[in-house]
C-alpha cells in the first residue's frame, strides 16, 4: 500500500513538473492559428437569457421560485423577463449570424417542455420554440451545441424527488430521451449536465443556490453520486438507440480552476494542488474518463476523515463493479468550464461540522500578480488555462477537449468600451493556442461566454459577461454589439493569431502592447487596437490608421494621427 502511495505521489509530481512553464512562458506571446475546421462557438443558457417565465405554459423551475422569493439577489433580480429571448429569437440569431460563430451553446429549459418536469405534461409550444431555434441556426450554418439540464431543475419536481433520490435518475433518462428524440436529428453535440460540481456543492453543501441546502458534509456527496449515474444513463440510451442514425456527440460540461501549487519545489504543496484539482474536476472527470471510479485522493480523504469522525463508513457513497462498468467512457469529448486558477497550499482542516470543504485539507488563495474583474474571487490568470489543458491531456489520456466556457465579468454599465473583456480574450485564447501548437493538446473548440449581457445568477444584473449589451431599462431590450464582439468576429475569422504580410515583412495581427497617450484613440488602449513594440510593423499601423476610421466610432490621437 505504501509503495503505491509513494508511486502516486511521484506521479503526481512529474505530472505537475510536466505542466509547470516558467515565468518567461506566462509572458511570451504566441502567434499561429487552430486547425482547420476549429470550432468557435459562443454560450448562454435558458433561465439567463429566455425570460417568459410562465409564457405558453411554462411551468417553474427552482430558479423561478428562488429568484422570486429571495432578497439575497442585488435589486430582488430575476429571470422573469431577462433578455426575453423567448420572444425575440430573430434577434438572437442575427447577433450569431453577425458574429459569424461556427456553433452556438445554449440549454433547453426543462419546464418549458415538460412544465412538470416529466412526459405526461408536455408542452408543445415549448418544444416549437427550441424547433425554431434549432432550425435557425442550422439555416445560418451554425452547429447547435446543446446543453439538456443547467440548473434549472422543475419546481415540482423539487418537491417530491430532487437530485439527492435515486428516483431522478430514471426521471432525467426519460427527459433526454424526449429531447434526443425531438431534436436530435439536427442536434449533433449534446452536454448532459452542466457543472455538476456547482450543482452539488452550491446547491446542496453551501445552500446559496437553489435548492438551497445547507448540508455540506453529506448532499453534495450523494448529489454528485446520482448526478454521475444519471449522466453515464442518458449517454447509453443515446448510444443505444440514437448514435447509429443520427451520428452525434455527447458529453458533460465539467467545471475546474487551475490549481497552482504556492511551492511547486515541496512535495506536500503539489500534493494539496493535484488533490483541489481531483476534489472539484477529478471527483466527476475520473469515473467518466478513467475507470468508472472516484479518485484515490477523494476516496483516501473522505474515508480517512469519515472514520476519524465516527462514522461507520464514509461520507462518499461507493459504485459497485456493475456501476464502474457502467459510468467509465461515457463522454465522447472533453468539456470544461474555466474562467480562473488559484493559488493553493497545505492544511490541515478541521474535522467538525463535517463538510466537502473541510475534507479538502487544503486552502486557495488568490493570485496575486493578475488583473480583478467585477466577480471578487474571478481574477484573470490567463496562464493557468494552458496548464489545466496540460493537466486533462495527462490525466486522462490525451481527449479530445472543448472549452466550452470562458469569459470575464465587467460592470453592467459597459456599453461598448470593454477592454477588458477584449484582453481576456485575446490572452486566455493565446493560451488555448500554445497548449495546442506548442504542447501537442488536442483542443478542438473554445466558447466564449457570453452571447449577451443576461442574468448572472447570484450577482443578477449588477455585471455582464456578454460581447453584446443588453439594456434591461428598455422594454424591447434592445442589443448593441461591444468592443469584444468585434475584436472576437475577428479571432474567428483569422482562427487565431496569425501573421499576415504587410510591406513584404511578416507582422503579427495582434502585437503586444505599449500604452499611449490617448483613450479614445482607436489605435491605442484601452480601444484594443494596439502600437507595437517595434518598428517592423509601422505599415500595419498606416494600413489600419486609414481603415478603421471608415468603419469605426472614435478618432486617432497626435501620435497615430
Amino acid at each position: 500500500f505504501f509503495f503505491r502511495e509513494r508511486v502516486k505521489i511521484i506521479q503526481i509530481l512529474i505530472l505537475f513538473l510536466c505542466v509547470h512553464f516558467s515565468n518567461f512562458d506566462r509572458k511570451m506571446y504566441h502567434y499561429g492559428t487552430f486547425p482547420e475546421g476549429f470550432s468557435w462557438g459562443i454560450s448562454s443558457s435558458a433561465y439567463q437569457i429566455e425570460g417568459g417565465w410562465n409564457a405558453d405554459g411554462k411551468g417553474p423551475s427552482i430558479w423561478d421560485t428562488f429568484t422570486q422569493t429571495t432578497d439575497t439577489i442585488p435589486d430582488k433580480a430575476n429571470g422573469n423577463v431577462a433578455c426575453e429571448s423567448y420572444n425575440r429569437l430573430n434577434e438572437d440569431l442575427y447577433m450569431l449570424r453577425a458574429l459569424r460563430v461556427k456553433s452556438y451553446r445554449f440549454s433547453l429549459s426543462w419546464s418549458r417542455i415538460f412544465p412538470d418536469g416529466t412526459r405526461k405534461s408536455l408542452n408543445q409550444k415549448g418544444v416549437d420554440y427550441y424547433n425554431r431555434l434549432i432550425d435557425g441556426l442550422i439555416a445560418y450554418n451554425i452547429e447547435p451545441i446543446v446543453t439538456i439540464y443547467h440548473w434549472d431543475l422543475p419546481e415540482a419536481l423539487q418537491k417530491v424527488y430532487d437530485w439527492d433520490k435515486a428516483e431522478m435518475i430514471d426521471i432525467f433518462n426519460d427527459y433526454c430521451d424526449f429531447c434526443f428524440a425531438t431534436f436530435g436529428d439536427r442536434v449533433k453535440f449534446w452536454i448532459t449536465i452542466n457543472q455538476p460540481q456547482t450543482i452539488g456543492w452550491s446547491g446542496y453543501g453551501l445552500g446559496n443556490m437553489p435548492p438551497n441546502v445547507k448540508d455540506p458534509g453529506y448532499r453534495p456527496y450523494i448529489v454528485a453520486h446520482n448526478l454521475i449515474k444519471a449522466h453515464a444513463k442518458a449517454y447509453h440510451t443515446y448510444d443505444d438507440k440514437y448514435r447509429q442514425s443520427q451520428g452525434g456527440l455527447i458529453s458533460i460540461a465539467l467545471n475546474a480552476d487551475w490549481a497552482e501549487p504556492k511551492d511547486v519545489s515541496i512535495r506536500r504543496e503539489v500534493v494539496a494542488a493535484d488533490r483541489a484539482m481531483q476534489f472539484q474536476l477529478g471527483w466527476f472527470a475520473h469515473p467518466i474518463f478513467k475507470n468508472g471510479d472516484y479518485p484515490d485522493a477523494l476516496k483516501w480523504q473522505v474515508g480517512n476523515k469519515s472514520e476519524i469522525q465516527g462514522f461507520p463508513q464514509s461520507r462518499l457513497p461507493s459504485f459497485t463493479e456493475e456501476e464502474k462498468n457502467f459510468i467509465k467512457g461515457t463522454a465522447d469529448v472533453f468539456c470544461v468550464n474555466h474562467y480562473t486558477t488559484k493559488i493553493v497550499s497545505h492544511i490541515t482542516a478541521r474535522l467538525s461540522p463535517e463538510s466537502y470543504e473541510y475534507d479538502w485539507d487544503f486552502k486557495e488563495e488568490e493570485e496575486n500578480d493578475s488583473p480583478t474583474t467585477a466577480i471578487p474571487n474571478q481574477k484573470v490568470v490567463a496562464w493557468g488555462l494552458r496548464r489545466l489543458l496540460n493537466w486533462i491531456k495527462e490525466e486522462y489520456g490525451d481527449p479530445e477537449i472543448y472549452i466550452t466556457e470562458n469569459g470575464v465579468a465587467t460592470e453592467a454599465q459597459t456599453t461598448w468600451d470593454d477592454s477588458d473583456r477584449v484582453f481576456f480574450y485575446k490572452a486566455y485564447i493565446d493560451e488555448a493556442l500554445k497548449a495546442y501548437e506548442l504542447d501537442g493538446v488536442t483542443v478542438k473548440g473554445y466558447i466564449a461566454t457570453s452571447l449577451m449581457d443576461s442574468f448572472e445568477w447570484l450577482n443578477g444584473y449588477k455585471v455582464g459577461f456578454g460581447l453584446h449589451h443588453v439594456d434591461f431599462s428598455n422594454p424591447n431590450r434592445s442589443r448593441t454589439p461591444k468592443y469584444s464582439a468585434h475584436f472576437y468576429y475577428n479571432i474567428i475569422k483569422d482562427n487565431g493569431f496569425p501573421f499576415v504580410l504587410y510591406f513584404g515583412q511578416k507582422v503579427p495581427f495582434w502585437s503586444h502592447l505599449t500604452r499611449a497617450p490617448s483613450s479614445t484613440c482607436l489605435l491605442c488602449p484601452p480601444h484594443g487596437l494596439w502600437q507595437t513594440t517595434n518598428g517592423t510593423s509601422y505599415g500595419f499601423l498606416l494600413t489600419m490608421a486609414f481603415f478603421l476610421p471608415l468603419f469605426h466610432k472614435g478618432q486617432l490621437c497626435a501620435v497615430h494621427d
